[in-house]
């Protein structure tokens, strides 16, 4: 396997086999971190500090998953970081002071067929964080409430809840067009 052989070469501190995995990536990874802080040069700076820890841990890479879904999940956890740093606060919620929504036959997800999808982006990023970032990870990433409880460090009660509450915002936000 080709992929394989970057990897091993990589792992032996290898700078061709470095910048040809880092080519293959750098523009994904870039998407990935731009559509959580929104901003070219945070987003470049992201890329570049997930890639930095992807080759100072790849002897940790054991590869039951892609190469590109570890970087990825390195890339999300920065971007994550880095929106704390600013002071852009996740709020943890504790199991007591949630109410899990029963999703059984709320799980409507479908938008007037007037609204672009530059509308629905413009609106999850009006979303607070707490259901932002749950929103994104469930609907752009496609990950499950198990990814999202590690990735955000909450309960899957709380990703699950997270998720309700913020598709419903999101639909208010949406009909009323109030995100900018």
């Amino acid at each position: 396997m080709v992929q394989s052989s970057i990897i091993d070469l990589c792992k032996q501190n290898n700078r061709k086999a470095q910048l040809q995995l880092y080519n293959q990536y750098c523009d994904g990874m870039y998407c990935v971190a731009k559509r959580f802080v929104n901003h070219t040069a945070e987003a470049e700076d992201i890329v570049q500090e997930s890639f930095i820890k992807a080759f100072s841990k790849l002897h940790q890479f054991k590869g039951d998953v892609t190469f590109g879904a570890w970087l990825k999940r390195i890339v999300i956890n920065k971007s994550i970081d880095y929106l704390k740093l600013k002071k852009q606060r996740l709020v943890e919620l504790e199991d007591v002071h949630l109410k899990v929504i029963d999703n059984s036959n709320n799980n409507n997800w479908m938008v007037e067929d007037a609204t672009s999808l530059d509308d629905i982006k413009k609106a999850i990023n009006m979303l607070p964080d707490k259901y932002k970032f749950v929103v994104m990870l469930f609907l752009i990433e496609g990950y499950d409430h198990e990814e999202i409880s590690e990735i955000l460090n909450i309960t899957q009660v709380a990703s699950r809840t997270q998720l309700s509450r913020g598709r419903v915002k999101l639909q208010e936000l949406l009909k009323h067009k109030n995100y900018g």
